[in-house]
């Protein structure tokens, strides 16, 4: 019984750890990724998995994002390293951008 209680007491903290690595609605997480949809237009910041991310500019195919400081350029339907995360932009329209951060 008591291993039982330990087991279902260690799931309900992984389970809560995943849920609580992000800080806002527009982010949906896993134990060691994030996506995150940006708004356009407005000042669009999220905290994931402990590193701030934040959108700069969207400009010729391009997304600039700063990750816990340090600011890099993603093309679209791709990706580039920052701060132990890869980002990677999945999409971008007119009313947002969608980027997906990954623990390396």
């Amino acid at each position: 019984m008591t291993r039982r209680l330990a087991t279902v007491a260690a799931a309900l903290a992984i389970g809560l750890g995943a849920l609580t690595a992000c800080s806002s609605d527009n982010v949906t997480c896993s134990t060691s990724a994030c996506t995150v949809t940006f708004d356009r237009g407005v000042d669009a910041e999220s905290k994931v998995l402990g590193i701030k991310v934040k959108l700069i500019s969207v400009d010729n195919g391009n997304v600039k994002v700063d990750v816990g400081g340090t600011t890099v350029s993603v093309p679209v339907d791709g990706s580039a390293e920052a701060q132990g995360f890869t980002i990677a932009v999945q999409s971008v329209t007119d009313s947002n951008v969608v980027v997906r951060v990954t623990k390396n």
